[in-house]
């Protein structure tokens, strides 16, 4: 049986640094309101790298560095990095890629954290997966806990896009539609969820667990042994809850412990929507944290998320980078999402269009050279967005 083997030290909180054993009861969040994240024994993982070649193309690949439990698996990871050289000459970009995590099962990057997540929980005894969603994480939670065997809540804003809301049904999870945003779903589902007690409700919500990190960086290995053994000068990520990019992150710093690279890291640009940004707005003030997005408004849907848990981890990311963040406006992600289609072929959903219209900016002002080695992360199929 495929099976994570990583010997976790310790959950170690990102912001008050104080540790809890890894084991039952399933881990949430540290006492303090920061994120647990999973420290390895690393000395154990050392020949990782002189093993994973052998192994199959998936995301449990890198056992050594994945919670040790049984795999809930549907063939999530190792996703296709494609050259974009149409794309790539048609902006003046010398060397372009695109990471096309739309291949993923349920056709989005959130297969990644919620298999490991979903592994974990399946390990600890969870009967019931809770999660509000914009969407795509709904659906791999749906399609992961029935795997599992779970029965799956997902609380979606009523205004999710109605493929997605009918794959999650398909998928035999139980859907409760809320006014507002994301934020507001997840209120909604922690007036519900009550002491675990009481109804055995397991709460998937980003970064208020330790594993959906785990998966998300995964990304990182994935595209250093794509790369052939380097990582990208620059990696534009479409920025949410931001589990994708602290999970690479921090898959960076563990590369580093293993020996696969040196002190030198990617610059992280986070890329948000115009209607929604809370990152970047904080970026630019150059604070630690974000202040919630009142009233957000975007057609990208997994953009739409006014606050994220993960606020000082991703800032303080983005600038021990020398990364940036960037805001587009609706009609040009979808424009750019648009040109993805027609000169790559790559039917991108417009988080991923937002990454193109980003790296367009940043291109035309000088912040990013034209003989950059740039990585841009399509996180989701565009037929989904198809009323």
């Amino acid at each position: 049986m495929i099976a994570g083997t990583g010997r976790i030290e310790r959950l170690e909180c990102g912001r008050c640094g104080r540790a809890r054993p890894f084991g039952p009861p399933p881990a949430t969040m540290c006492s303090c309101g920061g994120t647990l994240l999973a420290r390895y024994d690393l000395k154990a993982a050392a020949a990782l790298l002189a093993r994973v070649q052998a192994r199959p193309p998936d995301l449990w690949r890198y056992a050594e560095m994945l919670p040790p439990v049984p795999a809930v698996t549907l063939g999530e990871g190792f996703t296709p990095l494609l050259e974009a050289k149409r794309l790539g000459a048609a902006l003046g970009a010398e060397r372009l890629y695109i990471k096309d995590e739309s291949q993923n099962p349920t056709g989005s990057f959130k297969a990644r954290g919620m298999a490991v997540a979903v592994s974990v929980a399946a390990a600890q005894g969870v009967k019931v997966a809770a999660a509000p969603s914009a969407g795509n994480a709904g659906s791999a939670l749906a399609a992961y806990g029935a795997r599992a065997g779970m029965e799956v809540r997902l609380y979606l804003p009523e205004s999710t896009p109605s493929p997605l809301i009918a794959e999650a049904r398909r998928l035999g999870a139980r859907v409760t539609l809320v006014p507002g945003s994301i934020a507001d779903a997840g209120k909604a589902l922690r007036a519900a969820l009550g002491p675990p007690e009481e109804n055995g409700w397991f709460d998937f919500s980003t970064l208020r667990e330790p594993f959906r990190v785990e998966g998300k960086k995964t990304m990182g290995y994935e595209l250093f042994e794509q790369l052939g053994g380097r990582l990208p000068d620059i990696i534009f990520y479409p920025t949410g809850g931001g589990t994708g990019l602290v999970g690479m992150w921090k898959a960076f710093d563990e590369m580093q412990a293993l020996g696969w690279i040196g002190a030198a890291r990617p610059r992280m640009v986070a890329v948000q929507a115009q209607g929604c940004a809370p990152i970047v707005r904080a970026f630019a003030a150059g604070r630690e944290t974000a202040e919630p997005w009142a009233d957000p408004v975007t057609v990208a849907w997994g953009l739409r998320v006014p606050a994220s848990l993960g606020d000082a981890l991703m800032l303080r990311a983005l600038r021990d980078s020398g990364g940036d963040a960037v805001a587009v406006p609706d009609d040009d992600l979808l424009a750019a999402t648009a040109r993805c289609a027609t000169l790559e072929g790559i039917d991108a959903c417009p988080e991923g269009g937002a990454c193109v219209a980003a790296f367009e900016t940043m291109l035309g002002d000088g912040r990013v050279g034209h003989a950059d080695l740039v990585v841009l992360f399509n996180t989701g199929s565009g037929i989904k967005y198809a009323a």
